[in-house]
């Protein structure tokens, strides 16, 4: 039998003597502090190349002066680790090693929990020199480390973790394993008095950090793990303090669960930090496997014991620094250097050395997200130091984000909705706080993320009335051959969309790229901001004849005059578009309307953009997603509704000079501008339009056609295919479905004599009108169940499947609008008679309690209310009116889509939205 093989066997060490007095009734072959991590440790690391190891290992070779004689993973022999205190051979296994001539007393592993018993006894057998073993490895099983426990005694050894970041000493300038001190370790390992316990790896670092704070550094750091079952624990550590002349005083991190601590006697002064009272009801393990407490150690009772042996009445805090001579207990470690001292000062003992630092904020970023902070919150910004101080230098030449990627299938970071109230929302706004904001404003924040301002509101007026007019051009055709040909709505849209394709916008994102090139590092925060400097841009221009080809056409432009105008007329502030005026007055050149949507849409999200809210990738987009919806309002008029110089008999330019968006989309839709109260109904309606969360198939359709383009390469995405999915995943079921709400009033007040559905005087009786229609359903349902029919026709837009279940149920979102619009004085006929209806329903034993009105009634009777006095004049028939409803519910669900569209491109993953084969199935 080998040599060495053979001195594993020999029989087990006999630790009697090596105890000394007051010692343990088990084996500590460590009796001082100064015995932990010496300048005669040798090392063997065991999966030395595995993933944690290769970052650590060289770190700790180079720090401890090259203290590591080898490292071991199977089939790896013959290979080595290169480090700064020079290379570190590989070998299959300890054996291999030892015959190899290496000699070493410690054993660091960085094995996987399942191997780390058997990892741990071959080193042991193996090797009679060996002294130490430290295990860094989390979540070793308890029988396990029982079995580990009972050899190493046998064989005299001491063990450290499992689940730690080993140990270290500042006076010695040892690491041994594990990653304390991080990858500059003499930076928080300085020598001193304290000695360091922690049941937490990072938090052994950072104590110490915080220690020179206060002019205190360190003897030894021994991270002692929070696996269930700790080797060398707060026992081992505190004799082995006592017994170390170097160290004056210790500081102790712990964490609830097992008994460790109870029993402890102090012969020096000790602060412990005491943490994890939020633990306490917690049923299984959370972080820490061992830190989940048993009966009487949790947190609050470890607290208990420290307070006890120092003999003190409370915990140490800045405002009741409550300590004794013997130490304090304190519940923050940032208390730590404090308590620390006060502790020492009354045992006469000063700081190792002048303070170093201190623990204010020394924020190296800083981003208020346009907030006005208070001065408390907002917190100077300090330079880093080296070398992150370069790095950050770096990031701050980068502009925009950089969205994390992920699988996005029914997933968004766009918009949500709330189980409980059924209310969505998109980018945190909710649809009935959307809805108060009109739909031009809601179509900017459903890509920036945030509202414009009014300058902005009026610069997103003038972009998407500028493209509005599709007369005379493929598109109209393309949506006037649809309609001819009988398709519905969504289908007549998408055939104007599809040739919204990339080469329409190329030019909009050369200027795009270009205002980012020239302004991006310019300084320039404030796009509105009146008397920025931009002389050196301007000369960027005129010294480059690729810019002037980007931003000016030697054609005249008239749409692109007729935009500069109408931003002048708006009275507008803004430098990109200031900057073309100088650009084009400078080089007498024309400037393309393309590139005045470059300006505007550049100013919309550039506060954002600056504030790293959006990425590159959207700002190049921003022109595309507005030359869309300009198309989609569009094309909603057949060529009849429009020519070169008017879009439903308004002038182009007046479109672009004073009206908004929303009263274009209410034109293309009823033939005239809106009043006043039509145009807030209007926007009321666009709000609670826009989204019902990523679930719904609308939001489906656009997410899906991202993820077939593959967003990972988002150049590829073409947005306008992200437009037609949505078109595409809606229909006379979703979307459409509205009319049938529509039709049912319709019927109710045919022949009713009703003229004006918002004058309260209408002299209708709404409640017998109620009565009579729920006796009549009354009857028609008992009729239908007696024939057996199980698709009897339902009241549409009366209960819920979350809101119900009470005496009187209420949809919330319903009762927001009604309210709403009461605080207004508006009044309407439709919605009254619902509420009425749902009382008349239970009064007549159609419910056994009264439904609430859901949110659908209220999209039908304000659409409604606006096509009644058409529809009763006849200037409109039913068949028009159902159009209407479903294009107005495209206009709305097009502002959340557009943000599925641009959140899915940003943050997808290609092909993220398929079914896994395993989750389909196959119906016969």
């Amino acid at each position: 039998m080998d040599k060495q093989v053979d001195l594993g066997l020999n029989e087990g060490y006999n630790f009697m003597h090596a105890r000394g007095e007051g010692a343990f009734p088990y084996y500590v072959g460590i009796r001082s502090l100064a015995d932990i991590a010496t300048k005669a440790d040798r090392v063997c690391v065991l999966n030395i190349m595995g993933g944690e190891s290769t970052t650590v290992t060289p770190v700790s070779h180079a720090y401890s002066g090259g203290n590591i004689v080898c490292g071991t993973m199977p089939g790896r022999s013959g290979s080595v680790m290169k480090t700064a205190a020079g290379d570190i051979p590989v070998y299959n296994n300890v054996l291999e090693a030892l015959r190899a001539g290496h000699k070493f007393n410690v054993a660091v592993v960085y094995v996987p929990p399942s191997g780390v018993k058997d990892a741990v006894i071959e080193a042991v057998r193996v090797n009679p020199d060996l002294r130490k073993v430290i295990i860094l490895t989390e979540k070793v099983k308890v029988k396990h480390a029982r079995i580990i426990r009972q050899y190493c005694q046998w064989r005299g050894v001491d063990v450290f973790g499992a689940n730690c970041l080993g140990v270290a000493d500042a006076h010695n300038h040892v690491r041994l394993g594990g990653a304390l001190g991080g990858s500059a370790p003499e930076e928080s390992l300085v020598p001193g008095s304290i000695g360091l316990f922690s049941n937490s790896g990072n938090f052994t670092t950072t104590i110490a950090t915080y220690l020179l704070t206060a002019g205190w550094g360190t003897t030894v750091s021994l991270s002692s793990g929070k696996d269930v079952y700790i080797h060398f624990a707060a026992p081992e550590f505190t004799h082995a303090m006592h017994n170390d002349p170097r160290t004056k005083a210790a500081v102790m991190y712990i964490e609830p669960g097992g008994y460790y601590e109870r029993e402890l006697e102090f012969k020096k002064p000790v602060v412990a930090c005491v943490v994890g009272r939020w633990k306490a009801k917690l049923t299984r393990s959370c972080g820490h496997a061992g830190a989940i407490a048993g009966s009487g150690d949790d947190a609050a009772a470890k607290e208990k014991w420290f307070l006890e042996k120092f003999g003190v009445p409370g915990c140490f805090t800045p405002e009741a620094p409550t300590c004794s001579a013997k130490g304090a207990v304190v519940t923050n470690i940032s208390h730590i250097p404090m308590a620390l001292t006060a502790v020492m000062m009354m045992n006469g003992i000063k700081p190792d050395f002048a303070p170093r630092g201190n623990l204010a904020p020394k924020c190296w970023f800083h981003n208020g997200r346009g907030l006005a902070l208070p001065p408390e919150l907002s917190v100077p910004v300090v330079e880093a130091m080296e070398p992150y101080n370069q790095q950050i230098a770096d990031l701050a030449k980068q502009v925009g984000t950089v969205f994390p990627r992920q699988s996005m299938k029914d997933a968004s970071g766009a918009s949500r909705m709330d189980p409980k109230t059924q209310v969505s929302q998109l980018h945190g706004v909710s649809v009935l706080d959307a809805s108060t904001h009109t739909l031009e404003e809601n179509l900017v924040q459903s890509v920036v993320r945030e509202y414009p301002d009014a300058n902005g509101v009026a610069m997103a007026n003038v972009a998407l009335n500028a493209f509005v007019n599709q007369s005379g051009s493929v598109l109209l055709a393309a949506a006037d051959a649809a309609r001819e040909a009988g398709s519905s709505p969504n289908v007549v849209l998408s055939s104007a969309v599809a040739l919204v394709g990339p080469k329409e916008v190329e030019s909009a994102r050369d200027a795009v790229q270009a205002f980012i090139d020239l302004f991006g590092l310019a300084g320039l925060s404030d796009p509105a901001e009146v008397g920025f400097d931009f002389s050196a841009q301007l000369k960027q221009v005129r010294g480059s004849d690729k810019l002037q080809d980007i931003f000016l056409s030697e054609k005249a432009g008239k749409r692109g005059r007729s935009m500069m105008a109408a931003l002048e007329q708006r009275g507008v502030k803004s430098v990109f578009v200031d900057f073309l005026k100088a650009v084009s007055d400078r080089q007498q050149g024309n400037v393309r309307d393309n590139v005045v949507l470059a300006a505007i849409t550049c100013h919309l999200c550039w506060t954002a953009f600056m504030r790293r809210r959006l990425s590159v990738t959207t700002l190049l987009a921003m022109p595309w997603h507005f030359r869309i919806f300009s198309a989609i309002v569009g094309a909603a008029v057949p060529a009849d509704g429009q020519d070169k110089k008017s879009f439903r008999g308004v002038d182009n330019g007046d479109l672009m000079g004073s009206w908004s968006f929303t009263d274009t989309a209410f034109a293309a839709l009823l033939g005239r501008k809106p009043s006043e109260e039509e145009l807030f109904s209007f926007s009321v309606l666009m709000g609670l339009l826009i989204t019902n969360g990523p679930g719904t198939i609308s939001a489906q359709g656009a997410k899906g056609a991202v993820s077939a383009d593959g967003p990972e390469m988002p150049g590829r995405v073409q947005v306008n295919k992200g437009y037609i999915g949505f078109l595409s995943h809606t229909g006379f079921a979703h979307g459409g479905n509205g009319f049938e709400a529509i039709a049912f009033l319709m019927e109710r007040f045919q022949g009713s004599g009703l003229k004006d559905p918002g004058d309260p005087g209408h002299g209708l009786n709404l409640e017998a009108m109620a009565l009579q229609y729920a006796k009549t359903y009354k009857g028609y349902k008992s009729q239908a169940k007696s024939a057996g029919e199980l698709e009897y026709a339902k009241i549409p837009c009366v209960n819920h499947p979350i809101f119900k279940g009470k005496d009187v149920n209420f949809d919330p979102r319903e009762v927001f609008v009604d309210e709403l619009f009461k605080k207004r004085g508006s009044y309407n006929i439709f919605q009254d008679f619902y509420h009425q209806m749902v009382h008349a329903l239970f009064k007549t034993g159609v419910s056994t309690n009264v439904y609430c009105v859901n949110v659908d009634a209220v999209i039908a009777v304000i659409l409604l209310k606006m096509l009644w006095k058409p529809y009763s004049a006849g200037d409109i028939s039913a068949e028009a009116l159902e159009r209407a409803a479903f294009t107005t519910f495209l206009f709305g669900r097009m502002i959340g889509s557009a943000a599925e569209i641009d959140d899915h491109t940003n943050r997808g993953r290609n092909m993220d939205t398929r079914t896994a084969a395993s989750l389909c199935m196959y119906v016969s």
